[in-house]
């Protein structure tokens, strides 16, 4: 975007005040086109269309027998009368030989029904929804994700104009480059902070502990880097850029944290079915 402003100004000769509004015309075109190719070119889901959309779990539950399941969408999944659990499905596996494990020697497997449940959105009434929403899980959630990506848009707002008052030898053009590299740490930190959730889930036995653990860990990080930042407010550029490069380091991760949590919470009430 600055070079875009620079080259309205200096080879179109537009003024300042001018060149900044035209230059919103390249995102626009760049937005609008990607959004018009995704709508045409891409499908609805990772299955297909949205209509075809009960095949695919026809498909997955060919030759299966669904323990059909009582209690709500809120409800934490148990093995109904009769069904037989995950573990002992794990159990029956294990007696048999690798062949029969794949084929199940033929005969019908039988799906639990916390994983019939998790294949399926369920529309949940207004009340259960609701109890979703207003739940401590999801509060926290979300007051997490505000601390992560919404200071990540207030940083984004503020960094050129902060860049350039400290270093106005930067310039307009300069101090946005500056600024932009604040979002293209995206790119790896972003990832990363999901992907080493995961793995502390793994390497801790499966404790959602441990990922509460980061996604907090990552925030007070970063708020302790935004209060070092505030406190010392840099005159040295090489001391500002590498201050701010560590804080978007667990400010970003806090965003990828977030989202390695979400399957763990209400895991029966991921999604909404929309109306058709």
């Amino acid at each position: 975007m600055p070079a875009i402003f620079d080259s309205f100004v200096h080879r179109r000769g537009l003024t300042p005040h001018v060149a900044w509004r035209v230059s919103f015309i390249v995102p626009f075109i760049l937005i609008t086109s990607v959004a018009v190719a995704m709508l045409l070119l891409c499908e609805d889901t990772p299955t297909g269309k949205w209509s075809d959309r009960a095949k695919a779990f026809e498909a997955i539950t060919h030759n299966t027998t669904i323990v059909s399941m009582s209690g709500k969408i809120t409800d934490n999944p148990n093995a109904a009368a009769g069904s037989i659990s995950s573990t002992e499905n794990k159990e029956k596996k294990a007696s048999l030989p690798e062949a029969d494990v794949e084929s199940n020697s033929g005969e019908g497997q039988v799906m639990d029904a916390t994983v019939a449940q998790a294949e399926v959105v369920i529309k949940p009434s207004g009340k259960e929804a609701l109890k979703v929403l207003c739940s401590l899980q999801t509060v926290t959630l979300c007051a997490t994700y505000v601390c992560s990506f919404g200071g990540e848009l207030a940083i984004n707002s503020i960094l050129g104009s902060y860049y350039l008052k400290n270093f106005k030898y930067l310039g307009q053009t300069q101090s946005g480059r500056w600024a932009a590299m604040f979002g293209l740490l995206n790119v790896i930190t972003r990832p990363a902070g999901g992907f080493l959730a995961d793995l502390i889930f793994k390497w801790t036995n499966h404790s959602l502990w441990a990922k509460k653990f980061w996604i907090h860990f990552v925030g007070v990080m970063s708020g302790i880097f935004l209060i070092v930042i505030g406190q010392l407010d840099p005159k040295s550029l090489d001391t500002m850029i590498g201050l701010i490069a560590l804080m978007a380091v667990f400010l970003e991760a806090g965003n990828g944290a977030n989202f390695a949590l979400v399957p763990h919470v209400h895991p029966h009430a991921n999604g909404k079915l929309p109306e058709y």
